[in-house]
Formats: C-alpha cells, structure tokens, sequence
C-alpha cells in the first residue's frame, strides 16, 4: 500500500501504480502489514491508506481495526479530585503556596479562596498537600469532562430539596391546624393527596403537587396559550386555539355565513347572527377588538398622530406616558370647553327643554327593517347581504344596443362584435335585424365574388340563391382554412375541378412561368389574387418535374 509520507516523484510514482496493477492481476505478490499479514490489493485506496496523523511510513491497516481492550480501559482511569496527602503541616514551608501554605503548588495556581493575609505571613489554616498521580489519559480520557467524578455527591443535592419539602409540610400543616373554622374543600384536597399517596385515613399534608401555593411557584414560567416563548426573544403567534375548542368555521357549515379567513385563522362577523354576542361562544374577531380597552387605546393612538401632524412631539411608543397624560389633558379642555359652549348656546338661544330625550337604546330598540331566517341560518325574507360587483360597468348599453361588444364572435373573419347587429366596429350605431341581414348578404357577396375571380360584384340575388351560395362558399371555406390543406385527414377532391386546375398548369407551364411565379411571388393578372385549392395544388403536384427522383430520366431502350 502507499504511504502518505514524503512526496514521490514522477517516476515512483509510476513505479508505484505498476506495481498496484501487478498486484492485482496477481503477478506480484501481496503487500505485508508489520504482523506479517498479506494486504488485499482490491482494498480501496480510501480505506487502506492510513491518515497523516496515524501513518508510519508503511503498509498497514491498523488504523482500521478495534483497538485493544486495554486502550479502552485507559478511558476510566483519572486521578481522585480532592484527595488530600496525610495531615497538613503545622508551619509555613519554604516554597509553598503563599494563600494555602501546600507545597503541591503556587500562589498563581491556588483554588483556595483568596485571603487577606496569607498562610505565609500568619501559619495558621494550612492546607495538606494535594495527591498528585501520573495518569496515562488518551484523547478520549483527557476531554471526559465527568471521569473520575464521585457519584455519591450528588446525594447532597437530594438531601438539600428533601430538607426543602419537609419544611413547606411542616409549614402546611401549623397552618392548617391554626385555623378557627375548617375548610371542607382543603380537607377534601388534602384526603385526595393522601390517597394518591397510598396512605387511607391518615391524610399526607405534603403533596406539593396539588396545593395552589405550588402552582403560584409556577405560574409565571408557564407558557400562556397561543405564545411561544423563548429566552432571548418574545414570538407571539395569534388566533390559535386549544385543541379542546371548536374551530371558527365549524360553528356554522353555511356557506353564506360570515367568511373565514384560513391564512390569517380569522373569522370578524359573528357565525351565528341570532344569538346575542355575549351568549355566543364566539361573537366574531371584531367584538373583542372593540371590547375592554382596546378602544381607548385606539384612540390614544389616533391622538398621537393628530398631535403629531401639527407639529407636537408626541410619540405613543417612544413616550407612552407622555402621550397619555397629554390625551387626558386634552378631553379634559374638551369637555370644559363643550359644556361652555353648551352654557352660552342655551343662555342666548334657549331650548333646554328639548334636550331631554328617551335614552338612546330605546330610541333604536325597535326598527322597521323585516329579516325571517331559516333554521340554516340562511336569509328568507329581508335584507341580505350585498353581493360583490366588478370595479368595471356593467349592463350598460350606448349607441341603442342591446348587447355589450364582444357578445357575437365572427368564425370566418376571426373578429369580435355585437350580438344585436353583428356590428365589428365599436362603438357603433346599433342597426338592428336589418344589420345582421346586410353582415350577411354583404359577407356571402364578398365571398363569392372571390371564388368568381372577378372584382366586380354581383347583383342582389333571392334569399334562396343567397342561401344556397353561403353554403357553397362555407364548405369551400372550410376547404380552404381546414387542416385537409396540409395533408392531414380524408382529402376530398372534385374531379372537374381537377380537370380545369391541370388544364391551368398546362397553360401556365406553356408561357414558361416558373414555379417561384406561383407560390413565391404575387402574381398579378385581371382576376386578381385568390387562395390556392385542394384541387389546384394537386394539379400542380401531378404536373411538376421530380428532379429529386432518380428514376425520373429512366428511358427502356428494351
């Protein structure tokens, strides 16, 4: 195997891969690691080639096997912590530690507690000598962080929280027995604790789990619902809910209800209208954003911003007190000025009578407005609610139609229009039946006279022959603009048509025009320009010259 060791140069290297391959191929016999042990050439390179910091130099797969047991037994062996050398010295010694009095080590290294006047200049609490051992550690043992540490001082621990307990019973209990008159619920919950404790009759006075003194302990750690909490940061994740409630949308399945909002999980109308908002198990998002305080802050806020724009520095975050008390002094001076204003309008003008009116809510307890639900919840009879509308006019008719434009769709000119006069211009002057008659007639005439070849048109013919010519002139519409034009589906062709269109190619080839004249370039003539039919391409494709063809120059002399 290679080692990583030193650097090759082209020719080892060479040598090198050479002698892999022979290797391989079994013609050169195999690597021996320092046990004596063959090699497998077949090894991959990534696994028989050892890391810089465990290569020797030579062939080996140690790097890849177990190590020993007893290396692993390296790993639980530490020094005691803590273990003190015999008694401690009586005097100060040359060399020691001038804080402790140890000889083990120096005043810089000391994890006494530093004094005022150490046990070098006083000889009095000195320290014993610390147990120094020589431990062999690998790279395991000198990062465990918990070798060597005695287990049996955790015990302390549990004796502190159980000294902890037995005081808040003892507690529990003088207060309990102090009382003049006895709380039937408190025994209650004290017999219950006694029982889940496995103690019948004699009741445990130290739950701490079902006392509400432990629970108050608690209270402020505890996670409230719909908040996620962290100790950095403060995320507030709004309109959840516990799993136990109802969801929004389920109190009323009627579609026409109040709407749902599923990315926000808000729902601002109440889902049941019948039943009043403080009976309801959900009134809607907009009755708690307007109950309790929300309101006044609403209008502190609104205040904030109207000091502001006049100039006033008054900011609702930055000074929340400030813009508070300069609120309250302001509907103070509001209120003063209103009843002043009051005073001086009835002392002037009178009419004090006439302000003494019925409260507001039995002005408007009772209305004229009829609304009869069903028992869905649905509107029978009254007011409903107002349906969506588009931001663009709608049924508005101009110009004496009775359609809006786009209503009629031409197929054999591709182009859009009104449905009452099939009318393509917008903004036009409805015509009515007779404009559709005229589109038609006007239409078929422009088609047929295309077909004819001429540029002169017709005379008006009956309504019969106009008939017959519009269906003449659709099927070769359909002809000439359908997919058959490109060689796709059944071709029909007619033969006298093809007669007439292979006597044209005769003629034309005999005045010599080329073939570019035809299809490539515009040809102008007295019957003016027209769409090549079925027919027409067919004579041409029967008459042209198949150069491409190599039997085309074929004669048989036989």
């Amino acid at each position: 195997m290679a080692s990583t060791v030193g650097k090759l140069s082209r020719e080892e290297f060479r040598r090198q891969k050479d002698l892999d391959a022979a290797r391989k191929a079994g013609t050169a016999p195999a690597a021996l690691d320092e046990e004596g042990r063959p090699i497998n050439p077949h090894i991959p390179q990534y696994i028989s080639q050892a890391p810089w910091y465990l290569d020797t130099g030579a062939p080996s797969l140690n790097h890849q096997r177990r190590p020993d047991f007893e290396d692993v037994k390296k790993a639980d062996v530490w020094y005691d912590r803590g273990v003190k050398a015999g008694p401690a010295a009586k005097k100060y010694r040359k060399g020691a530690c001038e804080n402790c009095g140890a000889m083990t080590h120096k005043k810089q290294d000391c994890l006494e507690r530093p004094r005022k006047r150490g046990a070098k200049f006083t000889n009095k609490d000195i320290q014993a000598d610390e147990v120094i051992q020589e431990v062999a550690t690998g790279y395991d043992a000198k990062r465990d962080r918990w070798n060597g540490y005695d287990v049996a001082e955790h015990k302390r621990v549990y004796e502190e929280y159980a000294a902890i307990d037995a005081a808040r019973q003892k507690l529990r209990e003088d207060e309990i027995d102090n009382q003049t008159t006895t709380d039937l619920a408190a025994v209650r919950k004290v017999a219950k604790a006694g029982k889940a404790d496995g103690k019948e009759g004699d009741a445990d006075f130290g739950s701490s789990d079902e006392e509400d003194a432990d629970e108050d302990k608690y209270a402020d750690a505890a996670d409230a619902v719909g908040q996620k909490l962290d100790a950095k940061t403060r995320i507030t994740v709004r309109n959840l809910r516990i799993r136990e409630d109802t969801a929004k949308y389920l109190i009323n399945l009627d579609p026409e209800s109040a709407y749902y909002d599923p990315k926000t999980r808000s729902m601002r109308d109440a889902p049941l209208k019948d039943i009043p908002a403080e009976e309801a198990v959900f009134a809607g998002d907009n009755f708690f954003r307007y109950s309790g305080e929300a309101n006044d802050v609403q209008q502190l806020q609104l205040f904030a911003w109207q000091a502001a724009a006049r100039g006033n520095d008054v900011h609702l975050n930055a000074n929340p007190t400030q813009g508070e008390l300069l609120h309250h002094e302001f509907k103070q001076k509001k209120e003063e000025l209103k009843d002043t204003s009051k005073i001086s309008i009835l002392a002037k003008y009178g009419g004090a009578k006439y302000l003494q009116t019925a409260p507001k809510e039995l002005l408007q307890g009772q209305t004229e407005d009829y609304v009869e639900y069903s028992r869905t919840g649905q509107v029978i009879k009254g007011r409903e609610r107002a349906k969506a509308r588009s931001k663009y006019p709608e049924d508005v008719y101009i110009n004496n139609h009775t359609d809006v434009w786009g209503s009629w769709y031409d197929p054999s000119t591709g182009t859009w229009g009104y449905a009452c006069c099939h009318s393509i211009v917008h903004v036009s002057y409805c015509s009515g039946q007779a404009g559709i008659e005229a589109a038609q007639a006007s239409s078929a005439q422009n088609l047929l006279s295309s077909v004819s070849g001429s540029g002169q048109p017709e005379p008006a013919r009956p309504l019969a022959e106009t008939t017959t010519a519009r269906e003449q002139t659709s099927e070769r519409v359909e002809q000439n603009y359908s997919k058959k034009r490109v060689g796709e589906g059944d071709v029909r062709l007619d033969d006298d048509r093809l007669a007439r269109a292979l006597n044209e190619e005769k003629k034309r080839k005999a005045r010599g025009e080329d073939e570019d004249d035809r299809s490539g370039k515009k040809r102008k003539n007295a019957g003016g320009s027209h769409d090549v039919t079925e027919e027409e391409l067919e004579a041409y494709r029967m008459s042209r010259r198949m150069t491409e063809d190599p039997m085309a120059n074929y004669v048989d002399t036989v």
